[in-house]
């Protein structure tokens, strides 16, 4: 990731040449075109799952009807390919959209590449006032704004409100809780008590918090994922696995964890707002009331959660800057906020949208909006999105028996140090 000087240079080249397979050239390279009429393509990748890519479809092509002259270009793209795919596009200097739904953790990481353009002054920054501190905290860099808040969110404990009543099992408050409700659920229904995702290190975190833990800490420039409570979360994942708490795959995770719980398999897993309209499709939940949500079981030294979720960035490269910065403060204004909130539960970044009364009454929202203030911010380094691959290999190498849980985590904390340079 200590690529960002020649990187940086490459990028404002490309941003000078204007080549990004955005729209029309009409020479739009303004704060935000105020009194111009915009027209030309906006192109948008968008990173939701399947449950969520028709709503947001919708939305995006409803930036149309407000400026007719301008042409949608909507484009889902996997959340697992996305990354890699924008970075290939936006370095060989073809076919990087002039919109991207980022990660979180991916602003700082694009920003210091120099494939972000720079908010600050634009029309895409509205009210900025209105934003969630901690869901702005995401959007800088180096003491820019490189995007724009859209949803946030945090992980929570999901159950099957029938399987665990069945089980006479109360909702686990802590890791140890868990493993006796998942014996009482094995006993008397045959599922498993919960689903761990062995193959995303996003979901190692409530574990690494729950034992007082954390990746790094920024202020002294520190490695602390290889302290004791990152060797004792690395223990706890491979406990709830051998006890049979838990089962877990290291591949497919996602599908492998929503099916399974879909379809009554397991009593429990973590998983964050994006989940829900999925798991309302599945056979088990077609009372929507079945499903309970819960905060994340805690662990021997607290309870905590990871701070998630999506910011709309624009292309450094975009041959229509004012367009696309109109695009984003649609994107990202109340009103399809509000919407975002009412079709699909999702969390909005503004504070205004809490007040409306069919969010505020929203099951879910009243649920992950305190989970949401009390989420661990991670790290918003440039380096951030790259401090979990070191834990997915970790992981896969302790819950198949091939590491212990002190070699993984001595061995995340050398992959770390050689990332950050200037961490000790």
């Amino acid at each position: 990731m200590r690529r960002g000087i020649a990187a940086t240079a490459l990028v404002a080249a490309l941003a000078m040449t204007a080549s990004a397979c955005g729209g029309d050239d009409d020479g739009q390279t303004g704060a935000g075109g105020a009194g111009k009429e915009l027209s030309g393509t906006v192109t948008f990748w968008d990173t939701s799952n399947e449950a969520e890519k028709a709503t947001y479809q919708a939305l995006a092509e409803g930036f149309e009807k407000e400026h007719p002259k301008v042409d949608v270009k909507y484009v889902n793209v996997p959340f697992g390919e996305a990354n890699a795919k924008f970075k290939n596009a936006a370095g060989g200097n073809s076919g990087a959209p002039d919109v991207m739904r980022t990660e979180v953790a991916w602003v700082a990481d694009f920003a210091s590449i120099g494939y972000l353009a720079p908010l600050d002054g634009t029309t895409a920054l509205d009210d900025e006032s209105d934003y969630l501190p901690q869901a702005a905290a995401s959007t800088e860099y180096q003491g820019k704004t490189y995007a724009v808040p859209q949803v946030i969110d945090t992980l929570a404990l999901f159950y099957n409100k029938d399987l665990l009543k069945k089980a006479g099992a109360e909702v686990p408050g802590s890791v140890t809780e868990l493993k006796t409700a998942a014996a009482e659920i094995t006993e008397k229904t045959g599922a498993t008590g919960l689903y761990l995702r062995g193959d995303d290190p996003y979901w190692f975190l409530p574990y690494l918090y729950g034992e007082g833990g954390d990746l790094v800490d920024e202020k002294s420039k520190t490695v602390t994922v290889d302290d004791k409570p990152g060797v004792e979360a690395y223990r706890v994942i491979k406990d709830l696995v051998d006890s049979k708490a838990a089962i877990t795959d290291a591949s497919d995770g996602w599908n492998n964890m929503q099916n399974a719980f879909k379809s009554g398999k397991v009593a429990m897993m973590l998983n964050g707002p994006w989940a829900i309209e999925d798991v309302k499709a599945g056979a088990r939940f077609k009372d929507a009331g079945n499903l309970g949500v819960a905060p994340v079981p805690a662990g021997s030294a607290g309870q905590g959660s990871p701070q998630g979720g999506w910011n709309l960035s624009v292309y450094a490269g975009s041959k229509n800057l004012d367009a696309s910065y109109a695009f984003v403060k649609y994107m990202s204004s109340a009103e399809v906020q509000r919407q975002t909130t009412e079709k699909l539960s999702l969390l909005p970044t503004r504070k205004s949208v809490y007040e409306v009364p069919a969010v505020a009454d929203n099951e879910m929202v009243k649920f992950f909006k305190p989970a949401v203030d009390k989420a661990v911010e991670r790290p918003w380094i440039a380096e951030g999105n790259a401090l979990f691959e070191p834990i997915r290999l970790q992981m896969a190498k302790v819950l198949a028996g091939e590491t212990s849980p002190d070699k993984a985590a001595a061995d995340t904390g050398d992959a770390y140090r050689k990332l950050l340079k200037d961490y000790k």
